[in-house]
């Protein structure tokens, strides 16, 4: 068994060749003597990793504020309005849902999080709100006029976020996506 930061090393085989009529072990150590150093060595090598492994994973910090006692999380709509535009499979197709209403209406944590991005770096995106709700879901939240919410942050489930805007566009409405894993799904799936 292979573990992440084990050292592997390789010698390089003695190569036979023509001239040479009998292969010959430069070690003079038995089979049965090496088998036995490498099953030790594997020991070695095996052991510390393994408990190492173990107890990083069991010193991790279990968190109830970004997720539910059961894993699941409980979805809400983000923001009151017509869904003009739905979530498509296609290559170039829209990965979340279009919202549309008038600029400044409240939109709301679609589930309890925490903020991991507020801002406007990312392109085509405008004010946008990324959630953590746990280690498989994130929601996003985009085309903001207003954020109400830093990073690192937490929310609840309906707590007010932002507020709807435009984004150099003509049309007044919030992007909504949720990402699974890190791969953008339909939220209407998941919204009641």
């Amino acid at each position: 068994m292979i573990h992440p930061g084990q050292v592997i090393s390789f010698k390089k085989p003695s190569i036979k060749t023509k001239k040479q009529k009998k292969y010959t072990n430069s070690s003079k150590k038995s089979t049965k003597e090496i088998q036995k150093n490498n099953k030790k060595l594997k020991k070695e090598l095996d052991q510390p990793k393994q408990r190492e492994y173990v107890q990083k994973q069991a010193s991790k910090k279990v968190s109830n504020t970004n997720s539910l006692v059961s894993g699941k999380v409980h979805w809400s709509w983000p923001a009151k309005g017509a869904v003009t535009q739905r979530f498509s499979t296609k290559e170039n197709g829209y990965k979340g849902l279009q919202i549309t209403n008038k600029k400044g209406v409240a939109v709301v944590a679609a589930a309890q999080g925490t903020v991991v991005y507020a801002g406007n770096a990312l392109r085509g995106y405008g004010n946008l709100i990324i959630l953590k709700h746990n280690d498989d879901y994130l929601s996003a939240y985009a085309h903001n006029s207003k954020l109400l919410v830093k990073e690192k942050q937490d929310v609840k489930a309906g707590q007010k976020i932002a507020e709807i805007g435009s984004s150099d566009s003509d049309v007044t409405a919030l992007r909504f996506e949720i990402r699974y894993r890190g791969q953008a799904v339909n939220p209407e799936k998941y919204l009641p």
